[in-house]
């Protein structure tokens, strides 16, 4: 196949537009949670190994975390159990907690793992569990009822205490890609589920990431959820509230820009919310000059 001069420049000119961020972030932790339909659609999981991969081989230090929601939704579905959400959280009995783990442990991640190998990279699977990496207790979340605020128990659903980054570094000092399941563990030894995005947040925190990037199922923040046009490209942390007052953040964002402003306020330079149905959204995030998405940063 012959190769016209014109696109041999526009690959010309996307390298060069590359280079002074490869520069950048060259030595960088990124923090990823991969999730949403990038983890569903074949195609895409492909390209996502591909910008990871990518990112490992120009000198950046990537760290995935990944959920596993709608495989666990699934599975419960398949055993007679019917998936519930607070605030975005799943509520998790101790059946569910043994089915999370199962799904992200024993499934998800393994699938993550042996794809990044099998595309060049050098990936090592963790757990929460792995070297004590996610300390964690019970995680009691508020709800507004009426006029009053309340807290629930929703079960084995964890609140991070610690992390413990000594493998990750370990990990990364040798060359590999560290992937991990969003899995804690209690002080005897109990399993907690951990909102991926949570896990991310934190991780990012204690890693002092230069990015956190959480992969969506949406452009970003949208003014009004039901208008996908109505992107908000750029947060504040002292405006997070308002918005989260205002309904703007609901459901599933909440964790998701919550998660951000842990890791902001931990030392992380940016964090970002971006679609990851877009091909390669990575990359164009990173790489790019407009890149995509919302950015959320410190005041």
């Amino acid at each position: 196949m012959t190769i016209s001069l014109e696109e041999l420049s526009r690959r010309a000119e996307v390298l060069i537009e590359a280079l002074p961020y490869i520069r950048e972030f060259y030595g960088k932790t990124i923090v990823v949670k991969y999730g949403g339909h990038a983890m569903t659609d074949p195609r895409l999981k492909q390209q996502v190994m591909n910008d990871i991969i990518l990112m490992k081989y120009v000198g950046m230090k990537p760290v995935l975390i990944h959920g596993g929601g709608p495989q666990i939704s699934e599975l419960m579905r398949r055993v007679g159990k019917e998936a519930q959400f607070v605030n975005g959280l799943r509520v998790t009995d101790a059946e569910t907690a043994g089915l999370a783990e199962m799904v992200l442990v024993g499934t998800v991640n393994k699938e993550i793992v042996s794809l990044l190998n099998q595309m060049g990279g050098k990936a090592v699977g963790l757990s929460g569990k792995d070297a004590n990496l996610i300390r964690a207790r019970k995680h009691y979340p508020t709800v507004k009822n009426g006029s009053e605020v309340q807290t629930v128990d929703i079960g084995y659903v964890g609140e991070i205490t610690e992390v413990n980054t000594e493998i990750i570094e370990v990990l990364d000092a040798k060359g590999f890609i560290p992937v991990i399941a969003g899995t804690g563990v209690g002080e005897k030894g109990e399993t907690y589920n951990i909102n991926a995005d949570t896990a991310a947040g934190k991780i990012a925190a204690a890693l002092r990431a230069e990015k956190l990037i959480l992969l969506s199922d949406v452009r970003g923040v949208l003014r009004n959820p039901e208008d996908p046009d109505s992107l908000i490209s750029t947060i504040r942390v002292s405006e997070v509230p308002a918005l989260r007052e205002a309904g703007v953040l609901s459901k599933g964002m909440i964790p998701k820009v919550e998660a951000c402003v842990v890791a902001l306020e931990g030392g992380v330079r940016k964090a970002h919310i971006i679609d990851g149905r877009i091909p390669h959204s990575l990359l164009l995030e990173i790489f790019t000059d407009t890149g995509i998405g919302t950015m959320i940063v410190p005041d």
